[in-house]
């Protein structure tokens, strides 16, 4: 019963969110970025409460790190922020315009989702910029964040709830939910909840997926895939190997899977495993590979570690690495390094991933570097919304036509004809 007139009102919210303009809208997300830098203090007090609970259970040290919300965390997400405020409204945009004959004009016009709901990881920076996309876009929001978060959560949702509400935002527009019973009960509530993201696994995603009736847009794990050509330039393929790889290995568009061309598996891979463990990374890989560095073999090609370890393959050929990644991976991001264009453009039409990247970082799949100001998360799935989802993975659309008494009677009749003309027209009927 809790749950259901939790997400009653967070319809109530977003039918009022449906209303308002990018001015509100905006003036909300200034109110909600000053109240976090108020608030920061607070906010890293209640994170070292959840750092040392989180670290006398055991928690691993990858996870630790994402975990942690500290002044520079705070930093990034306000600059997430800022980005998003510089961004136009994704609502209300003409997608379409069509003259069906005089006086009878149609338009596709975006739109919000109306009530989502995100159960996402320990990150309390992916609460700020859940709930600030979901604001911007015009959604009500209901969040369920990992419990090693929950003193840093508490926080965080009472301070952007409070911002908004006293800049004008309906009352339950933003929810946070605390325990696995919450997740179960939401599940149930298809009548009120428009779409579910939930950020994990896959096995997390296929057991959301296999119970609920709510439309489900996964998140799901990043193994991720760098293939060093045979054509790479030996340099640009170990400095993309480690920004890739050791960056910030605690996140899912981290590299998890080195795949190497047979011509270089000689002093190239020799020099490419001395930089990676230089680095700290453990290696792991196939038998050809373990024969000449050393290493142990993988048990499960597709593994995401989410720390400094790596799996290295040699494969025969380019058709060969696609195989690979496509048999083995996640669908998430997966990159080439080459000076081969035609390698390169074989590569990209032939992986089957949200993000598929030529001479650079697969770390550069993120809502933020690609200019949507964060995201809820980089979608595997392809329908709707696919990698990093934004603002335009949080709106669909109607289809809106305006008339002057126009009845189907007289098309069937042959009294009248549609003209189907593509008018390039905006949408007329903005504002409230």
């Amino acid at each position: 019963m809790r749950m259901q007139q939790l997400t009653q009102k967070a319809r109530q919210a977003a039918g009022a969110l449906a209303l308002l303009g990018i001015e509100e809208k905006n003036n909300a997300l200034q109110a909600i970025r000053s109240a976090i830098l108020a608030s920061a203090d607070a906010t890293e007090a209640a994170n070292q409460t959840d750092l040392a609970r989180s670290q006398a259970e055991g928690l691993a040290a990858p996870l630790l790190k994402r975990l942690k919300f500290d002044s520079k965390k705070i930093a990034e997400v306000i600059s997430g922020m800022d980005s998003l405020l510089d961004l136009p409204d994704p609502v209300g945009r003409t997608l379409l315009a069509t003259h069906l004959d005089d006086g009878l004009d149609l338009y596709r016009v975006s739109c919000p989702i109306g009530v989502i709901g995100v159960i996402f990881e320990s990150r309390p920076d992916a609460l700020v910029q859940i709930s600030t996309l979901a604001l911007k876009s015009g959604n009500a929001v209901l969040l369920k964040g990992g419990s090693e978060a929950l003193e840093t959560n508490r926080v965080l949702a009472r301070v952007i709830g409070e911002a908004a509400g006293k800049a004008g935002m309906p009352d339950g527009w933003i929810t946070l939910l605390e325990t696995r019973l919450d997740v179960r009960e939401l599940l149930d509530q298809d009548e009120t909840v428009d779409l579910l993201i939930p950020r994990g696994s896959n096995a997390f995603v296929r057991a959301i997926m296999d119970n609920t009736r709510i439309p489900v847009m996964g998140h799901a794990d990043g193994v991720c895939h760098l293939y060093l050509d045979a054509a790479a330039d030996p340099a640009m393929a170990i400095r993309l190997s480690l920004d890739s790889k050791t960056q910030y290995v605690a996140v899912c568009n981290a590299a998890e899977t080195i795949l190497v061309h047979q011509s270089l598996a000689g002093d190239f891979l020799d020099e490419l495993a001395g930089a990676l463990r230089s680095a700290g990374v453990t290696l792991l890989g196939c038998e050809q590979t373990c024969a000449r560095l050393g290493c142990a073999k993988v048990d499960n090609w597709h593994t995401e570690y989410l720390d400094y370890t790596a799996a290295v393959k040699i494969v025969s050929s380019l058709d060969d690495a696609i195989s690979h990644i496509n048999r083995y991976g996640s669908h998430h991001t997966d990159a080439i390094v080459t000076a081969d264009q035609a390698a390169a453009s074989r590569f990209l039409r032939a992986v089957d991933s949200g993000n598929v990247f030529w001479n650079c970082s697969t770390r550069f799949s993120d809502g933020f570097r690609y200019g949507f100001g964060a995201e809820v998360g980089i979608s595997t799935s392809k329908l709707h919304a696919r990698g990093p989802v934004g603002l335009d993975g949080l709106v669909t659309y109607q289809y809106r036509l305006l008339g002057h008494g126009q009845i189907v009677a007289d098309y069937a009749s042959g009294q009248a004809r549609f003209q189907h003309q593509p008018s390039g027209e905006a949408y007329p009927l903005q504002g409230r």
